[in-house]
């Protein structure tokens, strides 16, 4: 096809940009060329970050309490996931990821999952982000069952893309982009007496395991055990996404082992690449062969579980499993709970170091925050509960930088009427 577009080198508004970025420092090219989530976004300049703590121009110094939102767990720029990402880059950086070569980042990282979960759980479709791994699931879910409906959570949080959006629990941010996937149907997190609607229509019934945006909101007692039993009866698959829960964040390995269910698929992300893109979902091998055919590649990616994204999250797990961080996540929301109790605070929410610390509106909330950060501290508010404060730093934060984070937090409390 011919284009009418004018070639870079004889379109004047290129020239003109061109040069006008070559006077441009790092924050106005920010603003100029790199599509903006926000009309004001915090534009915090980092230029490395290592262990708990970012650092940007003047080596000025944050101690991050989000990990890029539960991503980080082992801590930033772990020596050991470095080192995994450098040796990997030097073999091989991408082949074909599915299906017809045997890359050894991949079975590996496959074994080292299956290892960890239950033995029902056995087999790893690896893609790019949390996203890819709710849509592959979804996808999976109807092929296996032969169903349409999919049902979902109120104030849940499972992605941006057009399918995973479909199963956001909140309208706002949904509206803009109708139309979305038909025949989903939400519930109320925590209600039991809703769970009859689970049918013989229904493919599969999605939750987070701890739910994220909404403000770490945890499951109340027998409610995943009732859900997995009405899923049963109905002949409806489980799906309990762990993409931010997962991975040591909330005092155990997988959340779902605090409550006693197994799920029939399980989603994760984040906290599984040590830093990387990667995201997996992981369901029996007889449930997943479905995707084998009719038809054939009944779902592929390009980059999913790439194999020095791979080789990173083999060793961030490896890191994981082997300190235990899940024990110190439990250690240190204790510590959380202790230190952070003043008369602005409402509640604090959440599971080992997925916790919401709430305050009385989105204003106060905020106030806090934009300080926080003043005093070098990088925290935020959640999508679906604005005037919740994150705390959910690199599992390897100490009993002194959280006491620290703890300490610099009430002394910020203290600043305000």
């Amino acid at each position: 096809m011919v284009s009418n577009a004018s070639t870079p080198d004889k379109n004047p508004n290129f020239a003109v940009n061109t040069k006008q970025s070559l006077h441009m420092n790092n924050r106005q090219l920010f603003y100029n060329f790199l599509g903006q989530t926000s009309q004001a976004p915090l534009a915090i300049e980092i230029e490395k970050a290592e262990g708990v703590y970012m650092y940007g121009p003047g080596n000025k110094q944050y101690l991050d309490l989000i990990s890029g939102i539960s991503v980080s767990n082992v801590g930033h720029c772990h020596p050991e996931v470095v080192e995994a990402v450098k040796n990997q880059a030097e073999k091989y950086m991408h082949l074909m990821v599915y299906g017809e070569f045997v890359q050894s980042p991949q079975v590996e990282l496959a074994k080292k999952l299956t290892s960890l979960l239950p033995e029902n759980l056995n087999n790893v479709f690896l893609v790019n982000s949390g996203s890819e791994a709710v849509e592959g699931a979804m996808k999976l879910a109807k092929r296996h069952t032969g169903r349409s409906e999919i049902i979902a959570f109120k104030n849940a949080y499972h992605g941006s893309t057009h399918g995973s959006l479909s199963l956001m629990g909140d309208e706002q941010m949904k509206n803009a982009f109708r139309p979305l996937l038909p025949d989903i149907r939400f519930l109320e997190f925590n209600n039991t007496a809703q769970l009859n609607e689970i049918s013989s229509r229904t493919a599969c019934v999605i939750v987070e395991t701890i739910q994220g945006e909404a403000g770490a909101v945890v499951p109340e007692k027998d409610f995943l055990k009732q859900l997995r039993l009405a899923c049963k009866e109905k002949g409806a698959l489980l799906i309990l996404d762990e993409i931010q829960a997962g991975c040591g964040r909330t005092g155990s390995l997988w959340a779902f082992e605090q409550y006693g269910v197994v799920p029939d698929i399980i989603t994760l992300a984040k906290g599984l690449g040590g830093g990387l893109p990667i995201g997996a979902f992981i369901a029996s091998r007889q449930i997943m062969h479905s995707l084998t055919h009719n038809p054939v590649l009944g779902h592929i990616t390009t980059f999913g579980g790439n194999p020095v994204c791979a080789a990173a999250a083999l060793a961030n797990l490896n890191v994981i499993t082997r300190e235990k961080l899940w024990e110190n996540a439990t250690l240190m929301e204790k510590i959380v709970r202790e230190k952070l109790i003043h008369p602005s605070i409402l509640a604090i929410r959440g599971k080992g170091l997925m916790l919401a610390v709430e305050f009385e509106s989105f204003q106060v909330n905020k106030k806090i925050i934009d300080r926080l950060i003043e005093k070098g501290i990088i925290t935020d508010w959640f999508l679906f509960a604005p005037n919740c404060l994150r705390i959910a730093p690199p599992l390897t934060i100490t009993r002194e930088q959280i006491t620290a984070a703890c300490n610099t937090i009430l002394e910020t409390l203290n600043e305000f009427p």
